[in-house]
């Protein structure tokens, strides 16, 4: 990328949830953009609020998070969810997740952490892979054959011993989600941690994304935390269609 803002575009996706501060040094190797040109742009990205300084070290700024609430689908979408999202983790008590397909990603735009959470590797706008996450599954069992053809040709990398690791498996898995609208992980991203996942539905019955909760293996009941979550999923998609009609 020659051009400036390309060059920009650079230094902004050097970061990453493991590195959320760089040095000057470290900015110029993760982006393969010159020293000088660095360290010109990222002065130039901290007076528009887009990075910041932290002592000798350049992170992400405020500006680009206000920015982000600013992209109509994800507020539409938060704003429909949330007090589905709100109920599930209140009567479930477990980690509660909301996410949509981005490419092979899963992309999560809300997460409420329940109690006595188990390290789970999601986070508001972060991504994971769709075939290894209960959400992921939920999108993958009403997607297109295509997407699911692509996500195995991308290959599965494995997380634990239990990641769905051959295309037999997982299309297996995802008839079973399609059969009982309902996708399940166990342990395929953290030992200790179980997923549930239902598809969310938009107007004409267009797959929206997913709804999500995740919990220890000792607290996950199946038969009776999926009756909620079934209906946090119908709940979100009868509200996209309220206003898809009010529109």
């Amino acid at each position: 990328m020659e051009s400036v803002l390309g060059k920009a575009r650079l230094l902004l996706e050097a970061f990453d949830a493991a590195a959320g501060e760089l040095s000057l040094t470290e900015l110029s190797r993760r982006s393969g953009v010159a020293k000088a040109t660095t360290y010109r742009l990222a002065n130039e990205l901290v007076g528009w609020g887009v990075l910041e300084r932290s002592g000798t070290k350049y992170r992400l700024g405020l500006r680009l998070f206000e920015l982000g609430q600013l992209v109509p689908a994800q507020r539409l979408l938060r704003d429909a969810a949330l007090p589905y999202l709100q109920e599930l983790y209140a009567e479930t008590g477990a980690t509660v997740h909301f996410a949509i397909r981005d490419g092979l990603d899963v992309l999560y735009i809300d997460k409420l952490v329940g109690h006595g959470a188990v390290e789970i590797p999601s986070r508001i706008a972060g991504r994971l892979p769709l075939y290894a996450t209960a959400t992921g599954k939920a999108i993958l069992a009403f997607s297109p054959a295509d997407v699911v053809a692509q996500v195995v040709e991308n290959g599965l990398s494995t997380f634990t011993r239990r990641t769905v690791a051959t295309a037999a498996h997982l299309h297996r898995q995802l008839g079973t989600a399609r059969q009982n609208m309902l996708a399940v992980e166990a342990e395929e991203m953290s030992v200790g941690a179980v997923s549930a996942a239902v598809p969310v539905f938009g107007p004409h019955s267009v797959l929206v994304g997913a709804v999500g909760m995740s919990t220890t293996t000792a607290r996950m009941r199946l038969d009776r935390m999926s009756v909620p979550l079934k209906a946090a999923g119908a709940g979100i998609t009868r509200t996209l269609g309220s206003l898809a009609r009010s529109a």
